[in-house]
């Protein structure tokens, strides 16, 4: 069972002209939108407790806080088209710190703890009709897996990694899982360039996990949203 936190958290926001995100510096995927600041942090707060029980399993020490008092924002960044669109764009300044291993190795395995939620999300769902919106938008459950994958292996090459072939991912995460993890580890020991050879500026290790931790636990709960339940 996670703690309620009495302590304040640093959080950073994202703002945008019509959105702005709210997330814990030092809790990737704990990321919630809203149309103003005061929105966004209610947002993140009120989504602690289900961040708290992905992350039940990776022991990591994370704790649920008691009051929305305890969110202190610490780092404001001026959003651009992306935040607009409705995902978080920038690192925060922290992101640029040297990552020790002992780092990385809390950090993958808060990645693995979002994919494990993922997976059994998916698993939840399969065979059960997924609410759709007043229009009847909305991906499928498998259109909403393959569209991870697809962003991972955006996310991957932005880190200066390889993904790998997409048949191979159609069958299974696992092969972009390890990918990922692997290239993480090259790029916390420095063993990847920080431009690519077009001269683009590749991701900060702690911003790839920000960024690919959010995206994976966003469409965990929009599974659980969007999930009938028999007899609706």
């Amino acid at each position: 069972m996670s703690r309620t936190l009495t302590n304040p958290l640093d959080i950073y926001l994202e703002i945008g002209s019509r959105r702005t995100f709210a997330a814990a510096l030092d809790w990737p995927g704990w990321c919630r939108m809203g149309r103003d600041e005061a929105a966004a942090l209610r947002a993140l707060f009120e989504y602690g407790p289900r961040y708290a029980r992905i992350l039940r399993s990776a022991r990591l020490g994370f704790q649920t806080p008691g009051d929305i008092s305890a969110l202190v924002v610490v780092e404001r960044l001026k959003g651009n088209a992306t935040t607009d669109f409705g995902a978080p764009d920038l690192a925060p300044a922290g992101d640029a710190r040297p990552l020790d291993d002992a780092e990385l190795r809390r950090l993958q395995a808060l990645l693995k703890a979002c994919w494990r939620a993922l997976d059994a999300a998916v698993a939840r769902a399969r065979g059960k009709p997924l609410r759709t919106g007043p229009r009847g938008g909305g991906r499928t459950l498998d259109g909403i897996f393959r569209h991870v994958l697809e962003a991972e292996a955006a996310y991957l090459s932005q880190l200066g990694g390889k993904a790998p072939p997409s048949e191979s991912r159609s069958l299974s995460p696992e092969p972009i899982r390890r990918a990922i993890l692997k290239t993480l580890t090259a790029s916390a020991h420095g063993e990847i360039a920080p431009y690519g050879p077009r001269g683009g500026k590749r991701w900060l290790p702690r911003h790839f996990v920000r960024r690919e931790a959010w995206h994976v636990l966003d469409h965990v709960w929009e599974i659980e949203d969007r999930l009938k339940e028999p007899g609706e």
